[in-house]
């Protein structure tokens, strides 16, 4: 079954509204699903209530039609390409356990396979919005600049290498391409995940998709689009969510010869005796008992219910997993890789020191009144931390911005420029008044509270330490890995970058993250966490699970959860597949009670149904071992 997580995507593109999203009750597994189980719990209801048996047989058996025909028809389609599925088979041991009066246990049996269909269906359509999302960060327009020095708007896709457009304040850049003029601060963090925005100047790179800030650029194209970074992200994804597509659960992968064994022995006992002249009745009534005992039953609920159990645990405590695949695969990782800002840290920067031989505050003071009509994420720090001191910021005049550069502004007479630049390891901002330097203030982006736990759950989990990929600077990667306890650092990273780190590491791969630019990433990670709280809605979309807050503790958490579901769903088939082995044997070598047969089918699927939903009272946090 799969559990699908849906969001918005929302992007600030003047020219594309962002791809809707079709309703779920749109999808026709869905609504077939829906009907099936409203039709069985219906009929469960009036069997209880005594009513009369006809009624609860009509109820039951429209649930039959509702939940299986899709199933049914995709299994004679199968038979018709020479490959049988258990689908067909759960829809003939239906029929035959409502042959024999086991309608209830048919019906079960149907809304299983019928809800599992329709919740693949969900997710399949979800992957599919994913990639359309991304394609929205891609801008449809641009202003290319004529030989004439005259402006056109043209489609973006339309750009050749060489062409040179114009980026106003607040558009998005149309093009891969090197900055020839202007100057400007852009924000790249859909593309390399460093969570301050970039000065750009001549001969600087930028992408497309990337926003400008307050200056304007000419950027010459050296790209084309199908090559841009952006564009690269989009094919990354859908070639990685392509492959992931195609893994299926343990019993999935055996299905086929299951289901061929299965039926060849079923008509087996019923053919290979009548030629001998055995009488028609009891022998139909064996090949039938054999169906109803080798029937996969028990082993659809040795899977199920451990893994949806698990699920339901994790979204108590905070994470949304979309599939019973991904808990699994949750349950095999061997190693983790880290996202760094917005994933280890919080994603904005904060003040970490104020450098001065005056009033500390008093110089916070008069660099948060320069910077208080700044939209730049330095500028909303410095005025966010004098707000929480409550400090009294005096008035303004004269605000001026210089991308790249820092702000001045008139304050009480004086004349204030905060002008940043990069120290060893943090940013910092040098407020100078009236031509002297009175201040250095330091900010950085803080690891979460969090971050340190996680990376050493996850360490005495798996066995070894997590690594770190990122797109920032060396030093600050280095100094937040430091941090948190990461040895392995890789910064600098693109997205396709963090793409190829993630397929050279050796054994099954953990990756977690939270913006547009770790999306391939996740999507080729044996198994990919988004932070949902502040991370892209594609992000979001793209990973197999998702952790609602801001604590990281709850992925070694679920991590072990999901080992633990592994380990009750191999047990779950052990039981399962010994009682089908004895009662098989019993039917095939000797003489096995019809009722006897059903008891013990149903019987089995009991246990391993409540040795699965175990996990749902496991109200403890696991142990990490």
């Amino acid at each position: 079954m799969v559990f699908v997580v849906t969001s918005t995507l929302f992007i600030d593109s003047p020219h594309r509204t962002p791809t809707p999203k079709r309703s779920l009750f749109a999808i026709t597994e869905v609504r077939w699903a829906i009907a099936a189980t409203a039709l069985f719990l219906l009929g469960v209801a009036a069997k209880l209530a005594d009513s009369a048996p006809w009624t609860w047989w009509t109820l039951l058996l429209a649930c039959y039609v509702a939940g299986g025909w899709e199933p049914a028809l995709a299994g004679l389609k199968a038979l018709r390409e020479r490959t049988l599925d258990v689908d067909l088979l759960m829809i003939v041991a239906a029929i035959g356990a409502a042959s024999i009066g086991q309608v209830v246990d048919g019906g079960l049996l149907i809304v299983i396979f019928a809800t599992s269909g329709a919740l693949e269906a969900v997710l399949t359509q979800r992957t599919a919005d994913s990639v359309r999302g991304l394609l929205d960060l891609a801008p449809q327009r641009a202003w290319l600049l004529l030989p004439d020095s005259r402006e056109r708007e043209v489609d973006a896709e339309t750009l050749r290498i060489g062409d040179e457009i114009l980026v106003r304040p607040g558009e998005r850049i149309g093009g891969d391409g090197e900055v020839v003029d202007g100057s400007s601060e852009v924000d790249e963090a859909s593309i390399t995940g460093e969570p301050l925005p970039v000065p750009k100047q001549r001969g600087n790179e930028v992408f497309a998709g990337s926003l400008n800030g307050t200056g304007v650029l000419r950027v010459r194209v050296t790209r084309e689009p199908k090559d841009s970074v952006i564009a690269r992200i989009v094919e990354m994804v859908e070639q990685a969510s392509a492959t992931k597509a195609k893994t299926q659960l343990f019993i999935e992968k055996v299905e086929q010869r299951y289901s061929v064994g299965v039926v060849v022995a079923t008509l087996a006992l019923f053919a290979v005796p009548l030629l001998f002249g055995a009488v028609l009745e009891p022998t139909l009534l064996r090949a039938m008992t054999f169906m109803i005992v080798a029937s996969p039953c028990a082993l659809v609920l040795a899977t199920m219910p451990p893994l949806l159990a698990a699920i339901a645990n994790a979204g108590k405590r905070g994470v949304l997993v979309k599939s019973a695949v991904a808990m699994e695969q949750l349950g095999t990782v061997d190693v983790v890789a880290f996202d760094k800002t917005g994933t280890l840290t919080e994603g904005t920067p904060q003040i970490v020191g104020i450098i001065t031989e005056q009033d500390e505050n008093e110089m916070l003071a008069l660099a948060a009144a320069a910077e208080q009509f700044s939209e730049h994420p330095i500028g909303r720090a410095i005025v966010a931390e004098a707000r929480r001191r409550e400090l009294r910021l005096p008035a303004a005049g004269d605000f001026q911005a210089t991308p790249g550069v820092g702000v001045t502004a008139r304050v009480s007479g004086h004349s204030v420029f905060v002008r940043r630049h990069d120290s060893q390891h943090n940013t910092a901002v040098e407020v100078v008044v009236d031509g002297r330097q009175v201040a250095v203030i330091e900010l950085a982006d803080e690891v979460r509270p969090s971050s340190q736990a996680a990376v050493h759950e996850l360490t005495v989990l798996t066995g070894q330490s997590p690594v770190l990929l990122t797109g920032d600077n060396h030093a600050a990667a280095q100094r937040i890995a430091a941090a948190v306890g990461i040895s392995e650092v890789r910064a600098g990273l693109l997205p396709q970058d963090k793409v190829q780190a993630v397929r050279k590491m050796s054994g099954n791969v953990l990756f977690v993250g939270d913006g547009v630019n770790d999306a391939p990433a996740l999507a080729t990670a044996h198994a990919g966490i988004a932070l949902g709280h502040k991370g892209s809605a594609l992000t979001v979309d793209t990973a197999d699970a998702v952790v609602v807050g801001d604590d990281l503790r709850v992925v070694p958490a679920v991590v072990a959860l999901a080992r633990r579901a592994r380990r009750v769903v191999i047990a779950n088939l052990v039981i399962a597949g010994t009682f089908i082995v004895v009662l098989s044997a019993w039917d095939l070598f000797g003489t096995l009670p019809l009722p006897l047969g059903v008891a013990g089918h149903e019987g089995s699927t009991v246990v391993v149904a409540l040795n699965g939903m175990r996990l749902l009272a496991f109200g403890r946090r696991p142990r990490v071992r």
